[in-house]
């Protein structure tokens, strides 16, 4: 049974920071694409970062590119996202997805494991 369990979600300034993380645990997901997504009530899940190919390729939206930086630690399975420069339109409740494949996919549904979710609030 794949479970992925996101954590450090809460609430944050503007212009602060937050890291977010994702233990993956079931099976071995070297190699295969995760990715970060993000929803509002009433809006469709967003794409916000990938890292793919082995884990040498990562990609990011527009809107948190130079802002997030997408990682990932193979031996741990764990991947993380480190959002700086945080902006109240980031307020959302983070995903972390994996795919079956390591190639790079923007689309909710090309990735079949979801975590639960982390509440990301920013706020002044």
């Amino acid at each position: 049974q794949v479970q992925l369990v996101e954590s450090g979600g809460g609430l944050v300034q503007p212009g602060g920071s937050l890291k977010l993380s994702c233990a993956a645990s079931g099976r071995s997901f070297s190699g295969l694409a995760m990715a970060w997504f993000r929803q509002v009530p009433g809006k469709e899940r967003e794409f916000v970062a990938a890292i793919y190919l082995n884990n040498v390729a990562t990609h990011y939206a527009n809107s948190v590119k130079g802002r997030f930086t997408i990682s990932r630690d193979s031996a741990e399975n764990t991947m993380s996202l480190q959002m700086d420069t945080l902006k109240p339109e980031d307020t959302a409740t983070y995903y972390c997805a994996l795919r079956k494949n390591k190639w790079l996919a923007l689309s909710p549904s090309e990735y079949t494991y979801w975590g639960q979710g982390t509440r990301v609030t920013v706020s002044s």
